[in-house]
Order: C-alpha cells, then structure tokens, then sequence
C-alpha cells in the first residue's frame, strides 16, 4: 500500500490583517527511523503555549530536531506511518528501543522491559488523541488492546502503550498531542508501579 504524500496548507495574515495562504505544499520535515524500518513521523505543526499566540511570524516550528511529545504548555500534531511488526522486530527491537526513543527527546519515554507485551511500550506525559486514517493498527496497553481501523479515534491519556501494526499493509495515523500533567494520586501510584 502506498501512502499518499503528505501535504499542509498554512494560513496566516498580511500586515493589514487580511487572511492568507502562508503556505501551500509538502511537509518539510519528516523523520525516518532506521531501527524500525518503514516507521516515518511527518511534523505537521506544534505550539508552545495555551493560549496559542497567533502573530504576523509566519516562522515554521517544525524546523528543527524531530521530539516525541508535545512543547510544556504546548501541543503537536504529527502524521505517523507504521509498518507492519515484523517477526524480527517483535523478537530483537527492545534492544533498540533505548537508541530510538533517545533520538526522539528522552530514552526515559521507553518502558519496554523483558516480559512487555510489546517492545515500542512507552509513555508520555500528554493527552494524544490518534485518529487512523488508512490501514489499521493495535493499541497495546498493560492490561488489554484495542483494534483501531480508519474513522477510529483513540484518547491515549499519559498511559503506558505502544502501537502494533498486526496487519499486512501499512498503517497511516495522526496525533495531537497536548501537553499535560499527572495529578498527585495518580503520580504516586505511577512512582509505586516502576
């Protein structure tokens, strides 16, 4: 299955307040991950506080390093194309989880421990809303998954997950990513568990 390209249309202001087509094109910043063959993250657009600051700077803020979560204070959406699990892969890659999260912010976010259901077990702080677009993927949590097809929307609230793509074609998912935090009961249960 070949996925289609991604695209992103920008809009913005003239110095007079008029509305305006920033930019109309291909997504400038994609990230390919060489330890999970075929897994590509497409950085759509992120802020860095709430409320948003909406301004004349029509300076892109997906330039730059490529970071799993969202900003402090901030959110982040993303397209995320994932291959099927390979065999290989399920098998060997919580050796390599450390190296991949460590390119993407924190090796910290990666759980995977030896008897994880799945070795992409991570966790962020964030409240991440995955809506499938094309293909179908499996959220794996510690006690349960669930089956996503397109139309499917997941809230994935700071939990302990990864994603597993069961299927023989390839998966096609957004995120929006919004920062968060635990709460004081939760976060100490949270300290308890690891």
């Amino acid at each position: 299955m070949t996925l289609p390209t991604t695209h992103r249309v920008i809009t913005g202001h003239d110095e007079e307040g008029n509305a305006i087509i920033v930019e109309n094109g291909p997504i400038p910043t994609t990230m390919d991950f060489d330890a999970i063959p075929g897994t590509k993250f497409h950085e759509i657009w992120n802020t860095t506080e709430t409320p948003s600051l909406i301004n004349l700077d029509d300076q892109d803020p997906t330039l730059g390093p490529v970071v799993l979560s969202p900003p402090k204070n901030g959110t982040r959406i993303r397209f995320v194309d994932i291959p099927p699990d390979t065999e290989e892969f399920l098998t060997q890659g919580k050796d390599k989880m450390e190296g991949v999260f460590s390119s993407i912010g924190s090796s910290e976010f990666s759980t995977v421990k030896e008897n994880s259901p799945h070795p992409l077990m991570h966790r962020t702080e964030s409240v991440d809303y995955g809506i499938v677009l094309e293909g179908e993927l499996t959220l794996i949590v510690d006690d349960g998954e669930a089956l996503l097809k397109p139309g499917s929307v997941v809230i994935q609230r700071g939990t302990n997950h990864a994603w597993a793509n069961k299927s023989n074609k390839m998966c096609r998912i957004v995120f929006i990513l919004v920062d968060a935090c635990y709460d004081a009961e939760l976060d100490k249960a949270l300290t308890a568990n690891n």
